[in-house]
């Protein structure tokens, strides 16, 4: 596989890397900016690049030294691994419009499903390695296509590579909003890093059940506990994601919710837990695109595909709870 970048790094904005309100689309300045020109962006990325060394990025906490070329369940060393990057017209509608979603897929995976449906990456590992100046590059390639945002695709076991780059992308005009698509399973105390560079945060909310996810995710049975703490955080920094004018969230957190055969997720239970602990109008994206992919086979229970009446028995549920700003395909 090779990944081409057409342009290298060059100053799109022609004033150093500083924001211009002139520049087009109706774009808000993004979060990580402030940062950048304080040096306070490349300050944390060092820091987080620091804790490869013993490496605790995620709730695994393996510990093993990456930077010395280790690896733990996640498989990643200190090298960043990038599967494909273009513009996603399959996002959510609020994080595409016209120009799509900038999608930066990076490989591999802390959490491991066994019926992710994106397996020869973030199982397998497909993808090339690059160096973190590839993927500034990337990110203003992106911007030049005319793209929505920055979405970098699994991004917990390289997010020290994410922010450095971006620091080095803002410097030569980048001034798209960073968006963080992730499986929800974060630790809150790493979140806090990132609290001030992420604009969006698009998180997965899997499972309320701690045996499901023990099961189906690499023996991850805290993931209820620590990906609601999560939750809470990503709430705190960015807000509730609303679109603009133009049709565009370009602010706040966003969740997923995959609902799986025979309630393996606890669907009806994500769904009071969010009305119960987040804003009633949080974006909530209630999705049926479920199929037994990868290993799933292996799992009786949840290889099947999603009954319709399943998927609005949640759907119910979410509004019954309360929650008024639900993506659902009905």
């Amino acid at each position: 596989m090779v990944i081409k970048i057409k342009s290298k790094l060059v100053n799109l904005s022609g004033t150093g890397g500083e924001f211009s309100p002139t520049m087009p689309g109706t774009f808000k300045r993004p979060r990580y900016l402030d940062l950048h020109l304080s040096g306070e962006l490349k300050k944390r990325g060092e820091a987080m690049w620091n804790r490869l060394g013993s490496c605790d990025l995620c709730p695994r906490e393996c510990g093993v030294n990456r930077l010395a070329g280790e690896t733990g369940f996640c498989k990643a060393g200190a090298r960043l691994r990038v599967a494909s990057f273009s513009a996603h017209f399959g996002e959510e509608r609020p994080l595409v419009v016209e120009g799509g979603s900038g999608t930066i897929f990076l490989s591999h995976c802390n959490l491991g499903c066994v019926f992710c449906q994106n397996w020869d990456i973030s199982h397998k590992g497909a993808g090339t390695d690059v160096e973190i100046t590839d993927l500034a590059g990337m990110m203003l390639q992106l911007q030049e296509q005319g793209c929505s945002n920055i979405n970098v695709v699994t991004p917990t076991h390289f997010s020290p590579h994410v922010v450095l780059a971006l620091d080095l992308a803002a410097s030569r005009g980048l001034r798209l909003p960073l968006v963080y698509n992730t499986s929800g399973w974060e630790r809150s105390d790493v979140l806090v890093w990132l609290d001030g560079v992420v604009d969006i945060y698009l998180a997965d909310f899997k499972f309320m059940n701690t045996e499901a996810a023990n099961e189906y995710s690499g023996g991850a049975s805290d993931y209820p506990q620590t990906t609601r703490s999560a939750l809470l955080e990503m709430n705190r920094q960015t807000g509730v994601a609303h679109p603009e004018p133009n049709g565009l969230v370009q602010h706040g957190l966003m969740i997923r919710h995959l609902v799986m055969p025979g309630n393996a997720g606890g669907s009806r239970e994500a769904m009071k837990w969010i009305a119960q602990h987040l804003p009633s109008d949080t974006y909530v994206n209630i999705m049926n695109q479920y199929r037994p992919a990868y290993r799933a086979h292996l799992f009786p229970e949840i290889d099947a595909y999603i009954l319709r009446e399943a998927y609005t028995e949640v759907v119910s549920e979410a509004r019954r709870c309360g929650l008024t700003n639900l993506d659902v395909d009905i």
